[in-house]
């Protein structure tokens, strides 16, 4: 008699993924912590969790029953080749920004509403960058474990967005709200196609230019180091 397929290491991970992201994601629970830990002692402690519940997630995909939705074939693979320099962008110019708008950003003091920069191609660079990421890698990754792992990052990316638009509106008021998002985007380049911005206050910085540069070409060395198969499609 055949064993039936176990899918419980990889269940446990995906609880264990949701649990780390929703449960700090309330802000009374966030508040405690932070108080109770201290800001820095929280914030290393959360980080150190979360890449440690990542790796969890990535292996357990690669070890659940392969029940395939659909089949591969080498073009797939341009897909995420294609989606990855642009998502490497976004993280490179995102960390770090002066905007108030976004994950990773800094509190914004500085912001000038008419001169954007980053916000002006889109709000959330971060979180776009791993969407981008996620949904780029379903396309050769057809089957159902790691359709439900990168669907997972794709959705937290963009409900993230949602949630982080809806709470600074909130705070802000519609009034302010609009003033300071008039030339910024929620999806990339919406305000550059529509004529709301052009260009202010981005410019070709070197440093994550070379940033962004030497993040592709590292997730392209360790790509088969790490997860065990080649990234680059066959010529």
């Amino acid at each position: 008699m055949t064993a039936a397929p176990d899918w419980t290491g990889f269940a446990a991970a995906t609880a264990a993924f949701l649990a780390t992201h929703v449960v700090p994601a309330r802000p009374a629970l966030r508040r405690v912590l932070r108080e109770r830990l201290g800001a820095r002692t929280y914030m290393t402690l959360y980080t150190v969790l979360s890449i440690a519940v990542f790796a969890w997630l990535i292996a357990a995909a690669g070890r659940a029953p392969h029940v395939w939705l659909w089949a591969f074939e080498p073009w797939q693979l341009w897909v995420p080749n294609a989606a990855m320099p642009a998502a490497c962008l976004l993280a490179a110019y995102g960390t770090a920004a002066g905007s108030p708008f976004s994950l990773g950003g800094r509190d914004g003091a500085r912001f000038d509403p008419e001169r954007p920069g980053i916000a002006g191609i889109t709000r959330h660079p971060l979180l776009w960058a791993v969407t981008l990421w996620a949904g780029a890698h379903i396309v050769p990754n057809g089957d159902v474990a790691h359709v439900i792992l990168f669907g997972l990052f794709a959705l937290f990316g963009l409900a993230g967005m949602a949630v982080l638009d809806a709470r600074q509106r909130r705070q802000w008021g519609p009034e302010l709200w609009a003033g300071r998002t008039a030339r910024t985007s929620f999806f990339p380049f919406a305000a550059l196609l529509s004529g709301r911005w052009h260009g202010e206050g981005l410019r070709a910085d070197p440093i994550r230019l070379a940033a962004a540069l030497a993040l592709y070409f590292a997730l392209l060395l360790l790509h088969p180091l790490i997860i065990g198969v080649s990234p680059m499609p066959q010529l």
